[in-house]
């Protein structure tokens, strides 16, 4: 018998590790690309906002989508249509095809992340979701660790067009899994398309993330971007009217009333927007302010993945012994604090110690991450977890946009207040201190929490009950497998 406990995740993962090593390849490589089309990298950057855009779009889709057509076979398409836009990034000989493909990727990647969580969320009990979680981050933070030295090394020692080619392997093994593995598990109540709903969410969501990702890049004049935010904006606003008179809108904000998710959304938009904006500083800083290549910048990043990967095995016992709401509080602090030590970086510290900082970083980070990833589902009921996931999925996109705004806007008003016009080492410090700042500030909304949230998904109730009647670690142990067996006994009667 194959643990699925174990295996749906791993499965998932394929997902986000191509997702996530792609984006971080092509940033490594975009100026080698940008030559052999015949353009410059900043008008290649088109092809990353494009892909963002994409995103934005067909996020809120991607739950009604599942609903309808089955959370299985949705993933399996995705990641076959992240593939052929693979294949169309490879073969491209010009701007327009290139920014087509990512357009096609963006499609596929709007669909493989929120339906690949509710694969998820719809196969392992939530007894076991936050050793799930933990397992499909593993592989995906994979990504990001061997993204920007991999990206180095395959353009400059072989071509650039197998960076998208390595997708392909991996993809067909995942949809390979995903068919053999994955139950075949739909909605029983099928509920119309909110079309309407759809076209103002996607309006706005592009409008506000595609605003958010080119400001600072220098791509669009300030006007556009802010008539883009704003206009996004308007949208987003009309829609919220839309959905208070709908009954099955796509982006459903009535699920804010449950305290873990609200604080999942709103303390996580806090949190991803201070670190969404981490590998948008460190590989500049590393390559421009400090001088390393590209290559050697990449195997210097890569610490804070590393040591995110580190923490993967530890997460179920650090949660279950302190709690979702004392953790995510006193962690989102800590994480912070490592993010505001990049502020103290110069070109004379040592790559060690710059290594330790962000390996111990990433470990916080991480940890933060899996707990906000799944007590935003502890409260969640089945019937509603397409409709969690597809808002988790548009916060999560619109935090990582926003975070790039954010450091870019810093090191350009840091250039202004100290009248230089090129980039150097001394313009980075504040923008990291504005991010660990805003960072810190979601410890706050998880303070909010009930001192009981998402126990029955930790495991940590059953250890306090254990507790109170004395019975030591072995008991608390048991209590905590036997409500496991339980609840996965509720489910395989489910499934049937």
């Amino acid at each position: 018998m194959v643990d699925k406990q174990r295996i749906i995740p791993l499965i998932v993962a394929t997902a986000l590790f191509m997702e996530n090593m792609d984006s971080t390849v092509i940033a490594t490589s975009l100026p080698a690309i940008a030559a052999d089309i015949g353009t410059s990298p900043l008008t290649l950057k088109l092809a990353i906002t494009s892909y963002l855009l994409s995103l934005a779009v067909f996020i809120p889709a991607s739950g009604w989508t599942a609903d309808r057509f089955g959370a299985r076979l949705v993933f399996a398409i995705a990641v076959g249509v992240f593939m052929v836009g693979s294949v169309g990034c490879a073969l491209s000989t010009s701007v327009t095809d290139f920014v087509f493909a990512r357009i096609l990727q963006g499609m596929g990647g709007a669909m493989m992340t929120p339906v690949g969580r509710l694969v998820l969320l719809r196969s392992v009990d939530k007894s076991a979701l936050v050793n799930a979680m933990a397992w499909v981050t593993v592989p995906a933070l994979i990504g990001p660790v061997i993204g920007p030295p991999l990206g180095g090394f395959i353009t400059t020692y072989a071509s650039w067009h197998w960076i998208f080619l390595i997708n392909i392997p991996i993809g067909l093994l995942g949809i390979f899994m995903a068919l053999r593995f994955i139950d075949p598990i739909k909605s029983e109540e099928r509920e119309p398309f909110d079309l309407y709903g759809m076209v103002l969410a996607g309006l706005g969501l592009a409008g506000i993330a595609f605003g958010l990702s080119v400001a600072g890049l220098n791509l669009l004049p300030w006007s556009t971007v802010a008539a883009l935010v704003v206009g996004g904006s308007i949208s987003m606003t009309l829609y919220v009217l839309h959905a208070r008179r709908t009954g099955s809108p796509v982006l459903d904000f009535t699920l804010l009333r449950l305290p873990t998710l609200r604080a999942a959304v709103l303390g996580g938009f806090m949190f991803r927007l201070g670190i969404g904006a981490l590998p948008f500083l460190l590989p500049l800083l590393m390559q421009i302010g400090f001088g390393l290549s590209p290559f050697k910048s990449g195997l210097v990043t890569f610490g804070s993945s590393l040591g995110a990967m580190g923490m993967k095995a530890l997460a179920a016992r650090i949660i279950r012994a302190f709690g979702f709401r004392n953790l995510m509080t006193v962690n989102a602090i800590i994480s912070a604090v490592f993010l505001a030590a990049c502020a103290l970086f110069t070109v004379t510290t040592p790559l060690l110690i710059i290594m330790i900082i962000l390996v111990v970083g990433g470990f916080f980070r991480s940890l933060e991450f899996t707990a906000i990833n799944t007590v935003a589902y502890a409260e969640v009921e089945q019937a509603q977890m397409s409709r969690a996931t597809t808002l988790v999925s548009v916060n999560q996109q619109l935090a990582v946009s926003a975070g790039v705004a954010v450091g870019a806007a810093s090191v350009e008003t840091t250039m202004w207040f100290s009248h230089v016009s090129e980039l150097d080492a001394t313009v980075f410090a504040p923008a990291f201190l504005v991010i660990a700042l805003t960072s810190a500030a979601s410890s706050w909304f998880f303070w909010q929490m009930p001192t009981d949230a998402g126990h029955e998904v930790s495991g940590r109730k059953a250890v306090e009950i254990a507790s109170r009647k004395g019975a030591g670690k072995g008991a608390a142990k048991a209590a905590v497998k036997a409500a496991t067996e339980d609840t996965q006994d509720v489910r395989d009667q489910r499934l049937g």
